[in-house]
């Protein structure tokens, strides 16, 4: 079954008691929370503060995705925060084995974030020193665009990868993911699906995050 981790940054945040309750009482596995800057994407989230808050909504795992320059400033203020991972861009990241170093002695799990025009072969020489690679499948910055169908390939790229290195690294996949095309994305080697409006814009999110899971 696959892990599911729906992204609150869909959620109606004027009503986030009920969100987080609607989710715990769910299936999902992860809350996804994504912080942005202004700078790495052209849009601007929400930053450890609010992260503070779903983690003392939830007993779930926080699953954070940094789409921020410098994530490595950011690294012990999102850990006090409460997350349990982290996720970072290489294309953000000048000394990215740096940063991940920093995350887990922090405590969290490292993730790795890459965008849909970089290559999952540049992924290679970190890939043994991390836990989750965040394979981007749209352009980030914005909830609502469609699948990139070109991630399918990069996923079984990345699953090949880490196979044959016997790797504990999970794929998460992360935009445009929906009832119809989440099977061929599991079916391609990723692990986790990371879905906002697919679950929160949906007439009955709980029916949905269970039919997603039971795929």
């Amino acid at each position: 079954m696959p892990i599911i981790a729906p992204s609150l940054l869909a959620a109606n945040f004027l009503n986030l008691t009920e969100e987080c309750k609607m989710l715990n009482e769910s299936k999902a596995d992860w809350y996804h929370l994504d912080v942005m800057d202004g700078r790495f994407v052209p849009n601007i989230s929400f930053g450890p503060i609010l992260v503070e808050v779903f983690r003392k909504a939830t007993t779930k795992i926080c699953d954070v995705h940094l789409m921020i320059e410098e994530p490595g400033n950011y690294a012990e203020a999102f850990k006090k925060a409460g997350a349990d991972i982290l996720s970072v861009h290489i294309e953000a990241c000048t000394h990215l084995h740096r940063t991940i170093q920093q995350i887990k002695s922090l405590g969290m799990l490292a993730g790795v974030a890459v965008n849909p025009h970089t290559p999952v072969e540049n992924l290679k020489d970190i890939l043994a020193n991390i836990d989750l690679v965040c394979l981007m499948s749209v352009n980030p910055g914005f909830g609502g665009q469609s699948f990139i169908q070109h991630t399918l390939h990069k996923i079984k790229q990345l699953r090949e990868m880490i196979d044959e290195q016997s790797l504990n690294v999970k794929i998460e996949v992360d935009g445009g993911v929906t009832l119809e095309n989440a099977k061929s994305i599991i079916d391609a080697g990723a692990d986790v699906l990371v879905a906002g409006n697919t679950v929160f814009k949906a007439a009955d999110p709980i029916g949905m995050i269970a039919a997603l899971k039971n795929l």
